[in-house]
């Protein structure tokens, strides 16, 4: 098949080099939006002017999410920590740590995700304590309705640091006593290990 002229690459030649400039073959693809036949602008700047638009809607999610963590943990406290409660509390965490950062409360990822490596790697969640759990859920539900945004918040900072610093604490303890469950792990997990 003939390329034609304007699918050709550009080179430019100076004494001692060549610059080979490609041409774009999806630019033939670019979307039309207006009628004065320009293309929609950077899609990294539409996609902040959507979440611009969506931001006032940020904090009624996350004290949604506050809502679904407290109440999986009413269920544990009533049915202990096994099974679909298990799974349902990680899920809660890890959907808290995952979409905080990106709606304004790095501090509250910070503790979400400590809860997340405890679920996650404690040999026996049993012996998890009711009262680490309620700290985390407590934690993370009082930085998102403090509307703790600022990562320079020292309040929201060390509450974070001491979640994790303590969790630290009881999975090296409990793993010492049972060091097979710390597998590597490859990548981000949605649900605990069984």
């Amino acid at each position: 098949m003939m390329k034609s002229r304007k699918d050709l690459p550009t080179v430019r030649t100076f004494a001692d080099h060549e610059i080979i400039t490609p041409q774009h073959p999806l630019a033939r693809f670019v979307v039309i939006t207006n009628n004065d036949m320009t293309p929609d602008p950077d899609p990294i700047t539409r996609a902040e002017a959507a979440l611009d638009r969506l931001s006032h809607e940020f904090d009624t999610w996350m004290h949604d999410e506050c809502d679904r963590l407290d109440r999986v943990r009413t269920r544990v406290i009533a049915g202990g920590l096994s099974g679909s409660a298990r799974e349902d509390l990680f899920r809660a965490a890890h959907d808290i740590k995952g979409q905080a950062v990106t709606f304004g409360y790095p501090h509250a990822a910070d503790a979400a995700e400590s809860l997340c490596r405890v679920l996650d790697h404690a040999p026996d969640p049993q012996r998890v304590p009711i009262e680490l759990i309620n700290q985390h859920v407590d934690g993370v539900c009082a930085i998102i309705r403090e509307n703790e945004r600022d990562r320079e918040n020292h309040v929201a900072q060390m509450l974070a640091t001491t979640l994790r610093r303590v969790s630290a604490e009881f999975l090296a303890v409990e793993i010492r006593e049972n060091p097979t469950p710390l597998r590597s792990v490859r990548g981000p997990r949605l649900v605990p290990r069984a």
